[in-house]
């Protein structure tokens, strides 16, 4: 019986093979690259707002607390956005003319809410509390970045969930002390592995990687 390929074939086959599984790792890396691009997941790109408000002036310039602003963080699941009436305690006094600052004197005004764009939107599926982490020592910046260097505010994380879980794994790496927990400036220490460890064990953080503890 003559043979029904030619021995060729065997070359051709095994190139194949080899092509088709370069092209879908090619392809398995180009859409994990383009998942983690800020286009999608909206990291590095400052948001229009309402007011142009410049935390670095705030924080960094006046040296205003973030729970000034942000009240509630230290006792609920949402860090709350400060009323028009926050704003007009000082700029009922200063820059009391200024065009950039229009849409908050019409908000008090007429007792309109500002319409602010939320940064770090996660999807409504993720359940987040900022009071447990603060609670727990997990500081500001951890999450939001060197918020006081920021003129305009703008997502420094993916916020996806490989990148919540490697905390939760291991949170012995980003604990800092209670105190510290608002400090824009800290820097763990070169003992961090020792004083994490001591942390996470006297402020009896759980390592939750249950899916239920996100996803309710």
């Amino acid at each position: 019986m003559s043979q029904l390929f030619h021995p060729s074939t065997n070359v051709v086959a095994k190139i194949s093979i080899a092509a088709i599984v370069l092209v879908a790792g090619g392809a398995g890396y180009a859409l994990m690259t383009v998942n983690r691009a800020p286009y999608v997941s909206r990291a590095n790109i400052p948001f229009d707002q309402a007011v142009p408000f410049s935390h670095k002036h705030h924080v960094a310039g006046l040296g205003i607390d973030c729970r000034y602003c942000h009240s509630t963080v230290e006792r609920t699941a949402t860090a709350g956005m400060p009323a028009t009436e926050t704003c007009m305690s000082c700029h009922s006094m200063i820059w009391t003319n200024a065009p950039m600052l229009e849409p908050v004197r019409q908000s008090w005004a007429t007792g309109k809410s500002l319409e602010w764009n939320r940064v770090h939107d996660l999807p409504g599926f993720v359940y987040f509390n900022h009071s447990i982490h603060v609670n727990k020592g997990m500081g500001c910046s951890e999450c939001h970045g060197q918020v006081d260097q920021m003129p305009l505010m703008y997502q420094v994380n993916t916020l996806y969930m490989e990148w919540c879980l490697d905390c939760h794994r291991n949170p012995e790496a980003k604990i800092r002390p209670r105190d510290k927990v608002f400090d824009m400036n800290y820097k763990h220490p070169p003992n961090q592995a020792e004083l994490g460890a001591k942390l996470v064990k006297d402020y009896k953080v759980l390592k939750l990687t249950d899916c239920y503890t996100c996803h309710r």
